[in-house]
């Protein structure tokens, strides 16, 4: 360790600014220090320290102070590895979240590998982040690094006990709540046509399960749709609730109607890794589901959350599958069964209606023969009173046949008249019209050509005015916007022409009334 080295200020009598004295060694630095343990203020204001000496110092009161081991409970906000030794950024929260205290923990490669592999076989999982420890740590401060934890050992019974309090808690929660048990009241589906399956891909429990979903989704009997999510590390609970959601979405946009079943399977592994999926938002969203969801997570004697939320819990991916292919194997023994019933109550209906109508033919036969001779009685009286009735009705329609026809040619004449007469009148009064406007006609073209001529070019001309055209003749120039310098002009006059060139324009802001009209005309 270096040396601190202390050094007294003097004033000077003009500048009155502050002068390094002499360092001081080490036991001059204790001596001092031993007379003023007992007062905590210390007038240090006339002395300086270097920040090399001030820190120096500060690490030989924390080993002095510090000089022993303690169990410290901590959580593990980050944690890293660089060439066998282990980085750890440890902190302590408040019941809001809410961090109180942090500070940087090593585990030096000497230590790790015993340490590390001792907790992974009495957890069964590795270390990583967002797990709360306990750590057998040494105080430690370095002038350049700052202070700093020596992690001697690490407790893994205590994290087993705050991973089960942390899984009581949140059992706890779902209940307070009434999500516990939620999805576990909705009805079994009757049919399970379509499944949607959440699982690692390319996993072992994954490939059990299709084996046995292929064979069945080959007979037509289900169909499975399947969407891959991790299942292991701190990312895994929200890629698993993001699987979900886009799932149901996709299915719904698809097939406009929710899926018969949900299924989450993941194959067998470390007991850690499956702490992962004890998370309680990815619990909440799996209670509130609107179908059933049955989860196949492998394991055998310890439970994640997602079994006490699902509505039915199996211990592997394959028993999963073998439920849905039982389920569906039931409904169709039960239908076969409802068809043999139905068969056998249909055919005792037909017997006791296959008697009954011959009962009742036997009936309608007796009562048939003797309707129809009384009906053949009426009927031939009917004929007869029919026959006369037709014969009275066609004698009185031609008489009146005769007068309707006598009418409507006395009123066709009467229309015909009037309507001769109004035609006659109405082409009177067109003629006439109509040579009113041919007059009027002939007075407005006669109008229109004297204007015509008083302003063609040629009297415009006699008249004083000039005229300019563009170099070939094949545009009249009426704007000064026409205009460029330096171009080639016509200036046409009543006896003739003349060429020029434009030296300069100027243009008016505001263009006279003449100029407006001229612009107009042309």
């Amino acid at each position: 360790m270096r040396k601190p080295n202390l050094s007294n200020t003097k004033q000077a009598s003009t500048e009155k600014s502050k002068v390094l004295a002499p360092a001081k060694d080490l036991a001059t630095l204790e001596a001092e220090l031993a007379e003023q343990e007992n007062s905590l203020e210390v007038n240090l204001e006339d002395t300086v320290l270097r920040l090399s000496d001030y820190l120096s110092a500060v690490d030989m009161v924390i080993k002095q102070t510090f000089n022993h081991r303690v169990w410290v409970k901590a959580e593990i906000r980050n944690l890293s590895s660089k060439g066998g030794h282990y980085y750890f950024e440890l902190a302590e929260k408040d019941d809001d979240g809410k961090v109180i205290a942090s500070c940087r923990g090593n585990l030096w490669r000497f230590k790790a590998a015993r340490v590390l592999a001792k907790f992974e076989r009495a957890t069964g999982m590795p270390l990583d982040r967002d797990l709360t420890v306990l750590l057998k740590v040494s105080a430690g401060f370095h002038a350049q690094y700052g202070f700093s934890l020596t992690i001697e050992d690490i407790d893994p019974s205590y994290t087993l006990g705050d991973l089960a309090r942390q899984y009581a808690e949140m059992v706890d929660r779902l209940t307070g709540e009434g999500l516990l048990h939620l999805n576990q009241q909705l009805p079994t589906p009757f049919d399970i046509e379509h499944v949607l399956v959440i699982a690692p891909e390319k996993a072992a429990g994954l490939g059990d399960f299709q084996a046995d979903a292929d064979r069945l989704a080959s007979t037509g009997a289900c169909h499975f749709h399947y969407h891959h999510a991790t299942f292991q590390g701190n990312h895994a609970p929200s890629e698993i609730r993001q699987a979900i959601v886009s799932a149901q979405q996709q299915f719904q946009d698809t097939y406009q109607h929710l899926p018969d079943l949900l299924v989450i399977i993941r194959g067998g592994g470390a007991v850690g890794d499956l702490a992962y999926l004890n998370d309680y938002e990815l619990a909440a969203l799996v209670a509130e589901q609107p179908i059933p969801v049955w989860v196949g997570i492998g394991h055998e004697r310890d439970k994640v959350i997602l079994d006490e939320v699902a509505h039915s819990s199996f211990d592997t991916p394959s028993k999963v599958i073998a439920a849905i292919s039982s389920h569906l194997a039931q409904l169709v023994t039960q239908t076969l069964q409802y068809q043999a019933q139905i068969k056998q109550a249909a055919q005792r209906q037909l017997n006791i209606a296959e008697q009954q109508t011959a009962r009742q033919l036997s009936q309608i036969q007796s009562q048939t023969i003797g309707q129809l001779t009384a009906l053949q009685k009426d009927s031939d009286y009917a004929w007869r009173s029919i026959q006369q009735s037709a014969n009275r009705q066609v004698k009185q329609a031609a008489r009146q046949t005769g007068e309707l026809r006598a009418q409507i040619q006395a009123s066709a004449y009467q229309q015909l008249s009037i309507a001769s007469t109004y035609s006659k009148n109405h082409q009177k009064t067109i003629m006439q019209s109509t040579q009113q406007q041919l007059i009027q006609a002939r007075r407005d073209s006669e109008h229109l050509r004297d204007m015509v001529l008083l302003h063609r070019p040629s009297r415009v001309l006699k008249q004083g005015y000039s005229m300019l055209t563009d170099e070939k003749d094949q545009r009249i120039l009426t704007s000064s916007v026409q205009l460029y310098p330096e171009q080639t002009i016509h200036i046409v006059l009543k006896d003739g022409k003349a060429k020029a060139q434009i030296i300069d324009i100027k243009i008016d802001k505001k263009p006279t009334e003449s100029t407006e009209s001229t612009e107009s005309s042309t």
